[in-house]
């Protein structure tokens, strides 16, 4: 499949991949992570109740649903660097603003709202960072040519550091000093990001207005001409329902069911995140050798059959080491989406065809939170059964699909 070259300027005119797109992604990368598993242990610490804590993690990411339905459009229109500093800066004011509020409130329904509120708000400012990052990150793709797995595997393992480091340091913080000292540590990493970005080739002229919608429907349109990503993107679908709903559930099981501290859910995260970083290590030489199928098969059949073993498990050294087992199956999955992503999607719709992408992917994770609050706690593990089923599924049946596919099965070789 042919796709749009890069435009002749990029080359000279793109920052740097370490100063332009490595180190702003390493400062927000830590920031969402720790947006994204400490918040819900922050709910339950908050509130005591398992119902508000799914109810918080489905807030978390309805939001960013929406967001990252202008979020392209955006990214298209303005650029890469304006999103980015804007979303990051609001992110950080609206976590500052809720450390003074649980600093100063007395009451308990306060508590319960502000953090309920910052669930909410720091969802909708992360993803907008995310598809900023992401945009730059699938120009540097571009140019990197046929190593741009290696691109989005230094990407990936930036990630898996900031999850590594983010959720033991949410908890650790949490434990330690509180709320004001998470929120204040998770300010700071915004702030920072808006200083680190550098001004892209994408800032230079803004490209005429187009509604989200139409943004959406260019997006959409552009992602039912790629079927290879097409049939990926439905498996990975249907793979995040189960990663969701392990992540929402994971406080209510550790610490309200096995009893242990909410440094040790972040513990099962970070540990997952050594594994996953591992396994990308591993995905870049794998794909050189083997190709994009091969690697995205075997990782789909890890990832699949830890998340039935997680469901029959019952003590937490289980879930510490089938949710690591689980992590680095799904990292292996989306160096492979990330690569074909980047390779496939023209770049003057790339922000828009993301957002469309990130719309599906994300969708069950809100739905997952849903789901935990809905389901008694009693009767999560038979809910994670299910999901794991259906991911399993998916699965197979996107992975038989993309083997009849041109451009998957060949390895790709370098001089």
């Amino acid at each position: 499949m042919s796709r749009r070259p890069p435009p002749r300027h990029a080359k000279t005119s793109t920052p740097g991949l370490v100063t332009g797109i490595y180190v702003p992604r390493a400062a927000d990368a830590a920031a969402s992570a720790m947006t994204t598993y400490g918040v819900p242990l922050l709910v339950l610490a908050t509130t005591g109740s398992p119902v508000l804590t799914g109810l918080a993690f489905a807030l978390e990411w309805l939001p960013r649903l929406g967001a990252f339905a202008a979020a392209g459009t955006l990214v298209d229109r303005y650029g890469v660097s304006r999103v980015f500093r804007l979303a990051a800066l609001a992110r950080a004011l609206v976590v500052m603003t809720a450390a003074v509020v649980l600093a100063a409130s007395t009451q308990s329904m306060t508590g319960t709202v502000t953090v309920m509120v910052l669930a909410a708000v720091s969802g909708v400012a992360t993803e907008c960072t995310f598809i900023a990052s992401e945009t730059a990150g699938g120009a540097a793709s571009r140019l990197a040519g046929d190593r741009a797995h290696r691109v989005q595997s230094v990407l990936m393992a930036i990630d898996q550091t900031a999850i590594l480091a983010g959720p033991a340091a949410a908890g650790l913080l949490l434990h330690w000093s509180g709320p004001v000292g998470m929120l204040s540590i998770l300010a700071g990493l915004s702030l920072l990001g808006t200083v680190l970005v550098p001004r892209h080739t994408t800032d230079t002229a803004p490209t005429p207005a187009a509604s989200i919608a139409g943004g959406l429907r260019t997006g959409w349109s552009a992602l039912r001409s790629l079927p290879a990503l097409s049939w990926l993107v439905a498996g990975l679908v249907l793979s995040n329902l189960a990663a969701g709903l392990l992540q929402a559930a994971m406080p209510i099981i550790i610490v309200t069911d096995l009893g242990r501290s909410s440094t040790d859910a972040g513990l099962i995260w970070s540990t997952a995140a050594v594994a996953s970083l591992l396994a990308i290590t591993a995905t870049r030489t794998a794909i050189d050798r083997w190709g994009l199928w091969a690697v995205g098969a075997v990782a789909a059949t890890i990832a699949a059959t830890a998340t039935l073993a997680v469901s029959q498990t019952h003590t937490y050294n289980g879930y510490l080491l089938l949710i690591a087992v689980l992590m680095a199956g799904e990292g292996g999955m989306v160096v492979v989406l990330r690569t074909l992503r980047s390779q496939l999607i023209p770049a003057d719709v790339f922000g828009s065809t993301l957002s469309v992408t990130a719309l599906l992917l994300l969708a069950p994770f809100p739905a997952a939170g849903l789901l935990v609050a809905a389901v008694p706690p009693d009767h999560l593990g038979h809910a994670i059964t299910g999901a794991a089923i259906l991911q399993a599924l998916g699965l197979a049946m996107a992975f038989t699909r993309l083997r009849t596919l041109p451009g998957l099965r060949a390895p790709t070789r370098h001089p």
